[in-house]
């Protein structure tokens, strides 16, 4: 039976549990499905049908009613009660009414009459992902609907946070691995949350920053242990990889892994299993994972510190958090935005900026980016003041910016410090952005253009 397109594509991303007693049903069954989906399991029995449930998750079980011990029926209305997700196909070979009031009963998506035909279970499957498909598609809707708070809480209207609100639509709906980029205090933990919140994964939300575990615990951390696999190891535990199942881990730092679990990773990251410290078999996962760095991670492969494989795993998917300097139109509005906040957290009123104090902001650099003016307002809302040497450093920073020629045209300002910006960057295009405030794009079309037209005066002076 030829699926739609679209049913075709979900079918080569579903797992499936098959619990049958006659053995050639199973097997025919699971070698014909094993040819349409990603995952097929085939097992005789409830318990064993458990322990697969233990560690890894099914988007559909297709179960015999029929079952020696505990029949069919009487097993998935005890996961139903302890929230079982996954979608339900019941096959009887004793096909009455009474079995069909309690299959409706249990929430079971489908019940098929054996013997069972191939193209029968294909059908049911195909209803049973599109009608998952459908729920996840309105969740998303719905998660959406509520991107007011997502902005709500990563404020802003400039061309560089649209496009970041952009880009995190996009891609959370998609199993890719992420890699987000961003100076330190841009919040890319924050826009990791909101890929999660918009992907409509069912799973925990996992944060692990990298600086904080020693490199002896690491391994333990993500995969977890068996109980006697080191001293200490008194009894067994779940890394945050298995925590993280059907959610999503966010590997923060990621470039303050140590170089030994880096290799893991990746191997986690290309097999979707893990092993636990002391255990001889592979554990299944299907977390996501969503790393962030605030560090050049092709630097850090140069420099040997990275794996170049594992870059080259993560890069492909990178969301890049703008730094303030990029988004300086935003200032005012999350400054307002913290002192409204902090002053109903501390029970006071809040005090409006003065036109001083305005400037005072807008000519700051914010090294320190959200982090530092979020402190900054918390000092405002409190002391009623900013740091004493925050007009000196303004002040510094404007000058810096007076040392041309006032016949200059803007443009050749523009050029000349941008030209110097690079070259005290060392030809670093995107260490020369970082410290310009502006994205890689913005500035390698400025140099393009330069270039240009150069090019086209120099033909000039050839013709004349």
């Amino acid at each position: 039976m030829t699926q739609p397109r679209d049913t075709a594509s979900l079918m080569k991303m579903a797992s499936i549990l098959i619990v049958e007693e006659d053995r050639m049903l199973m097997e025919r069954l699971a070698r014909n499905l094993e040819k349409r989906c990603a995952v097929v399991k085939a097992v005789s029995g409830v318990q064993e049908a458990d322990e697969l449930r233990q560690r890894q998750h099914f988007d559909i079980m297709i179960v015999s009613i029929e079952l020696s011990g505990t029949s069919g029926l009487t097993w998935v209305a005890s996961l139903k009660e302890k929230g079982l997700r996954s979608e339900v196909v019941f096959m009887t070979e004793n096909p009455d009414l009474q079995t069909a009031i309690q299959v409706i009963r249990v929430g079971a998506s489908d019940l098929i009459f054996k013997p069972v035909r191939l193209q029968q279970i294909l059908k049911s499957i195909a209803a049973c992902l599109e009608k998952d498909s459908t729920i996840r598609r309105n969740d998303l809707m719905l998660e959406k609907v509520d991107t007011v708070k997502f902005r709500d809480t990563m404020i802003g209207n400039s061309e560089a946070v649209v496009e970041c609100f952009r880009l995190i639509e996009r891609i959370a709906p998609t199993q890719s691995v992420v890699l987000i980029e961003g100076e330190t205090g841009t919040g890319k933990e924050l826009a990791a949350r909101s890929i999660h919140k918009l992907s409509g994964r069912k799973g925990p939300f996992v944060p692990l920053n990298c600086v904080s575990i020693p490199g002896e615990l690491f391994e333990s951390e993500l995969f977890g242990h068996t109980r006697g696999a080191f001293t200490g190891a008194n009894a067994d535990r779940e890394g945050l990889f298995q925590h993280a199942q059907q959610g999503t881990i966010f590997l923060d730092e990621i470039s303050e892994m140590p170089v030994p679990m880096q290799a893991k990773l990746l191997r986690v990251l290309e097999e979707q299993s893990v092993r636990p410290v002391g255990s001889d078999r592979e554990v299944p996962t299907d977390a996501r994972v969503i790393a962030a760095t605030n560090r050049e991670l092709s630097s850090e492969v140069a420099a040997g510190r990275f794996r170049q494989d594992l870059y080259y795993r993560l890069e492909a998917v990178t969301l890049r958090v703008p730094s303030l300097r990029e988004r300086r139109d935003d200032v005012l509005v999350l400054a307002e935005h913290f002192i409204d906040t902090f002053a109903r957290r501390t029970g006071t009123q809040a005090v409006g900026l003065q036109r001083e104090q305005i400037d005072k902001l807008l000519a700051h650099d914010w090294p320190g980016n959200i982090r530092e003016l979020k402190n900054m307002m918390e000092r405002y809302v409190l002391f009623g003041t900013f740091p004493d040497d925050l007009f000196d450093r303004a002040a510094a920073t404007a000058s810096s910016n007076r040392q041309f020629p006032s016949d200059w045209s803007l443009e050749a300002v523009e050029r000349a410090h941008i030209l110097s910006v690079l070259e005290s960057a060392k030809g670093n295009k995107s260490e020369a952005a970082r410290r310009l405030g502006v994205s890689r794009k913005t500035l390698e079309r400025r140099l393009q253009r330069w270039e240009q037209q150069q090019q086209s005066s120099f033909e000039q002076r050839l013709v004349s």
